[in-house]
């Protein structure tokens, strides 16, 4: 059994792909093995997070997943524990491996009690596994808010009861621990996922590992850039920020601050409203230029950053000329309503020279023609979506962020917290992905990397102090 950890990339794999490892596994094993494992798991885990727990719940539910809970249940009562096992459900009509696993219970003295109990140490929530596609109902939704409405330690089995395994979404137990068996789920680290997993830990039962298989991957910190002593700005590359309208000045600023610090070789500031060409202060290192005035075909362009209106004017030379670009806000957003400039991102697609649309989810939805509800019903799958309607690489921002790519798995960034969301991460985000181009990293590595970096220095915050996007950028 392992922590998951943001130090390593992990598989994911839909409810599809696991279905077929488990039957697999099941066929080449005894009768009823992977569930007493895991069951053995579960018992395991939970002493390991509340070693002194008096009265443990194990909320079983009317499928192979209340059937694990039976497993761990019997465990913990011959362990000493104090165990109130409840059961949503008719016990007449178990599956097979969960009948087997209830019949234990019953030689160990344990029966099913009709409520929960008053007060209780750690719960487990054995309730619904991976194969809920419905919303909570009835006398599981009750339930569900009963393991909420607790002040114990909550330890779902395979993921929190009312969660979609491939999605993240659905309202939901609230974990404090969730033991993922088998194989990872996207689920538990995007959309409502990582609020409601908690703390995820892995077990895989003892079947090997089918990485080959995965439908997504978890992804893991990027390679330290070796920066040679016989280099130069040049070997790192020029970087334009083009943005800030009228009255947005900041997001292009922040945008060039953060590919700057991020360790471009130049960057220029290129707004499009005028600011005139002293220093900007605090950043004497960035060079003021109009666009218009610049050898785009040498150029890393982070574009649309505070750009209003005015970056549609601008958008069609850069679409064809730019080295390398990264399309955010304003600029995803007069894409989404031109179709002239839908056309010119394919074009350039079809060229070939890299490109990272970094939408949220209300961009994102313009953009595929939908709402932002369908966007964060599916992460992963809009996502990948959306490149493939374009050709080019996405990192669509929110919780778990995801980043995919046409004929590419996706991948589920881990870091991350809350202190980000706040006003200009995003055009943090932009010129950190355009530094990365610019240093010669390839479109989904450069994505992912970003990612991880911009959420990795959230993560580090100094407690007590407020993350800005201005020190975000600094701190890089």
């Amino acid at each position: 059994m392992l922590q998951v950890t943001a130090d390593r990339p992990w598989p994911l794999f839909d409810v599809a792909r696991t279905r077929e490892i488990e039957r697999e596994a099941a066929a080449a094993l005894p009768s009823h093995t992977l569930m007493q494992r895991a069951g053995l798991a579960t018992a395991r885990l939970a002493l390991a997070v509340a070693p002194h727990a008096n009265t443990v719940w194990v909320a079983c539910g009317p499928g192979n997943n209340g059937g694990d809970g039976f497993e761990a249940a019997a465990h913990l009562r011959q362990w000493g524990k104090s165990v109130v096992l409840t059961l949503a459900g008719d016990p007449a009509r178990l599956p097979p491996d969960a009948a087997a696993a209830w019949r234990k219970c019953q030689a160990a003295g344990l029966a099913a009690s009709a409520e929960p109990p008053a007060t209780w140490d750690v719960c487990i929530d054995a309730l619904l596994g991976i194969g809920n596609v419905r919303a909570l109902q009835g006398e599981l939704a009750q339930l569900v808010q009963t393991i909420n409405a607790g002040p114990g330690t909550v330890l779902a089995v395979d993921v929190p009861s009312g969660l979609a395994a491939d999605s993240g979404t659905g309202e939901s137990a609230r974990a404090t621990h969730t033991l993922s068996l088998l194989t990872l789920k996207p689920g538990l680290f995007t959309a409502s996922g990582r609020d409601r997993s908690g703390r995820v830990w892995f077990d895989d039962l003892g079947v090997p590992s089918q990485d080959e298989r995965a439908s997504a991957w978890l992804a893991g910190p990027p390679p330290v850039a070796e920066r040679l002593h016989a280099s130069h700005k040049g070997s790192y590359g020029d970087v334009a920020a083009v943005g800030g309208a009228a009255g947005m000045s900041g997001a292009a600023v922040l945008a060039a601050s953060a590919a700057l610090h991020a360790g471009a070789g130049r960057v220029y500031l290129c707004p499009l409203a005028p600011i005139g060409a002293a220093p900007i202060a605090g950043l004497p290192e960035l060079m003021v230029r109009d666009v218009a005035g610049l050898p785009l075909e040498t150029l890393n362009i982070a574009c649309g950053c505070g750009g209003g209106s005015e970056v549609r004017g601008v958008l069609p030379e850069i679409l064809r000329r730019a080295k390398s670009l990264v399309l955010d806000a304003d600029a995803l957003n007069a894409i989404a309503a031109e179709p002239a400039l839908q056309h010119g991102l394919r074009r350039r697609s079809e060229r070939g020279p890299p490109t990272v649309l970094t939408p949220h989810p209300l961009e994102a939805a313009r953009l595929l023609g939908c709402t932002t509800a369908e966007v964060q019903a599916d992460r992963l799958r809009s996502a990948t979506s959306l490149g493939e309607r374009f050709g080019c690489v996405v990192l669509l921002k929110g919780s778990g962020s995801v980043i995919a790519a046409p004929g590419q798995l996706p991948r589920i960034n881990p870091t991350g917290n809350a202190r980000l969301a706040t006003g200009g991460t995003g055009d943090v985000l932009a010129g950190l992905v355009a530094a990365l181009l610019a240093a010669g990293a390839d479109p989904m590595s450069a994505a992912a990397a970003a990612a991880y970096r911009h959420g990795s220095a959230a993560d580090h915050w100094p407690e007590g102090s407020a993350l800005t996007a201005g020190a975000l950028a600094r701190a890089l």
